[in-house]
């Protein structure tokens, strides 16, 4: 018969995993590393940004507490030291969980931490090594959760982005600079006139008109998120979310328009030098390779833990600057601004939709201020510019939060208020293409604009469908959804 193990040894092993450096760094750091992984891998999916986590949350923790495991141990310590091991491994638990949960050093929680670790420190001493035990079962279970998302990341297919034809060898017969502004969560001129929105926007609509510019009253974005609408809008092809059933950010999106996309090989395949501007880094918060030659911010900039609206620039110098250098073969320029931006994004931070609509609109007037501030530099620097302000989707007023827009709805309003977006276009000399009867959503925009500048119609033939999509999962079942159909039509659409 197999004999057990004495419970001597199996205490004396319990007792040093308690007071291993080693496994109370790794109870301290490996769930809150795993937990932020699993909650923001779209922010965070870089080898430089897993370096600096693991260095974060496991290097350090190790160095640390193997020094405390040494003061501990000292003479003039033996009356406290062995509440140091207990107390920093709670402090720094609760303090990594605060940091990944919200960005900013707030010092009041910092101290209620600080407090709390201390109590519990002193009250359960004798079960520390339960508590490191505790913190290691988080972290796999945590790591079981983060599965799913790392194996959707390395499996990732890259196939719908071919293009169907070899418009990335279009020549440019016309070689304006284009400068696309990018207003965040700015509604279609239609939907501004809407029950939801009830705006008059007649200044700013007569400030376009009076700049030369033709605007498309119905034009729609194809997807509802920055991420999700600007890759399908770079890479000129639907992506349908990849298929995905949940909200988290799209896989490389980030990668798909900072990168490496088939508008800026274009651009660049003609000479154009390639600019990027932008008031919050939010596209580039995990570090993506550089495609643009010229972008306002650099990594040095840009905290490693951040979503990216904790760090601001000024575009409008930025601007300035980046037209005073531009190259003279040609510049492409891409100007994201985050106003008026959208509604609440949460049930919880909602004022409801009366309040959330009044705010808005004051965001709007910012919007418009800024529009109109670039539009004047760029036509004064630079009159033969082709302008083109397009939002990445709408604005959401009239509900209450966005993420309402996930439940099923056949209400036209609120599948309007979601996909209306601007665009208004100042096309060079006024001269405005009868191609441009196309532009019904932003997938196809670019396609349009290439074959307007290569003088070539044969790039129409392969236009996208000018679908809107979302992912449902309340009131039908989970998947991505066809709301709008190609020709303008309210559908419900399972893909």
């Amino acid at each position: 018969m197999e004999s057990k193990p004495p419970k001597e040894n199996s205490n004396k092993f319990f007792g040093s995993f308690s007071e291993n450096p080693l496994f109370i760094a790794l109870g301290v750091g490996l769930y809150p590393l795993v937990f932020y992984y699993s909650r923001n891998f779209g922010m965070i999916n870089s080898w430089e940004q897993f370096g600096y986590f693991s260095l974060l949350f496991i290097v350090l923790p190790i160095l640390f507490f193997s020094l405390l495991k040494w003061i501990s141990n000292l003479p003039f310590a033996s009356k406290w030291g062995k509440y140091l091991l207990p107390f920093f491994s709670i402090f720094l638990f609760l303090f990594y969980l605060k940091i990944v949960l919200y960005v900013d050093m707030e010092r009041k929680i910092i101290v209620g931490i600080f407090m709390i670790s201390a109590l519990i420190a002193y009250f359960l001493l004798k079960h520390f090594k339960k508590w490191i035990a505790l913190q290691l079962i988080l972290a796999s279970i945590g790591f079981i959760g983060l599965v799913p998302t790392l194996m959707k990341y390395f499996n990732y297919s890259s196939d719908w982005m071919q293009q169907p034809d070899d418009i990335e060898e279009v020549v440019f017969q016309k070689k304006p600079n284009v400068y696309y502004i990018q207003p965040d969560g700015y509604p279609s001129f239609s939907e501004l006139k809407s029950d939801f929105y009830k705006v008059d926007n007649a200044d700013f609509d007569s400030f376009l008109a009076q700049k030369n510019f033709k605007n498309y009253p119905d034009f729609r974005s194809n997807y509802i998120s920055t991420l999700t609408s600007n890759s399908a809008t770079f890479m000129m092809k639907h992506h349908y979310y990849n298929n995905g059933k949940d909200y988290s950010e799209m896989l490389n999106a980030r990668k798909n328009i900072i990168s490496k996309n088939p508008v800026l090989s274009i651009f660049k395949n003609n000479g154009y030098k390639t600019h990027f501007i932008t008031e919050h880094p939010y596209l580039m918060v995990n570090r993506p390779k550089i495609g643009f030659d010229y972008t306002n911010f650099t990594y040095n900039e840009i905290p490693y833990l951040t979503t990216g609206f904790n760090v601001i620039k000024d575009t409008y110098p930025d601007l300035e600057n980046a037209i005073d250098s531009k190259n003279d073969s040609g510049n492409f320029f891409f100007i994201e601004i985050f106003e008026p931006s959208h509604i609440a994004t949460t049930k919880e931070t909602s004022k409801g939709k009366v309040a959330e609509r009044v705010e808005w609109l004051k965001k709007l007037e910012i919007a418009n201020t800024k529009l109109e501030k670039m539009v004047n530099l760029i036509t004064e620097k630079d009159p033969g510019a082709l302008i083109m302000i397009m939002a990445d989707h709408g604005g959401f007023v009239g509900l209450d939060y966005t993420l309402q827009v996930y439940a099923k709805t056949s209400n036209p309003e609120i599948i309007y208020t979601t996909f209306g977006a601007m665009l208004s276009i100042r096309w060079p000399n006024n001269e405005v293409p009868e191609i441009d009867s196309n532009l019904k959503s932003g997938v196809n925009v670019f396609r349009i604009l290439f074959s307007f500048l290569g003088d070539d119609p044969k790039y129409l033939k392969h236009l996208q469908d000018d679908g809107s999509y979302v992912i449902l999962k309340e009131e039908a079942e989970p998947g991505v959804y066809q709301y709008i159909d190609d020709n303008g039509n309210i559908v419900f659409k399972k893909l």
